[in-house]
């Protein structure tokens, strides 16, 4: 007996506004009740010593020291800019 019916794959379909034809209906309750007997078979698994895990590699975080370091020259960093006054970029006003 399949754990999701036909009926269950239309509804989900019409609210995701998908057309899905009656053999696509079934194909699909096919696939989606292999999916649930996976996890059913999951969920017996015994996990009791198994540490929880966010990611099935072993991952660590690089962060490196917040130290603030000096940025580009102000020459520099104008130098391509095409209008510039007083050490900053001067644009177009956009708003009246």
């Amino acid at each position: 007996m399949s754990r999701i019916s036909i009926e269950q794959v239309k509804h989900v379909a019409h609210l995701a506004r998908l057309a899905i034809t009656d053999e696509e209906a079934e194909m699909f309750a096919k696939q989606l009740d292999a999916i649930i007997t996976f996890a059913e078979q999951l969920n017996e698994l015994d996990t009791e010593n198994v540490p929880p895990t966010s990611h099935v590699l072993d991952m660590k975080n690089v962060m490196r020291e917040d130290v603030p370091t000096p940025g580009l020259p102000l020459e520099e960093v104008l130098k391509n800019a095409p209008d510039h006054q007083d050490g900053q970029f001067r644009v177009p006003a956009i708003l009246e």
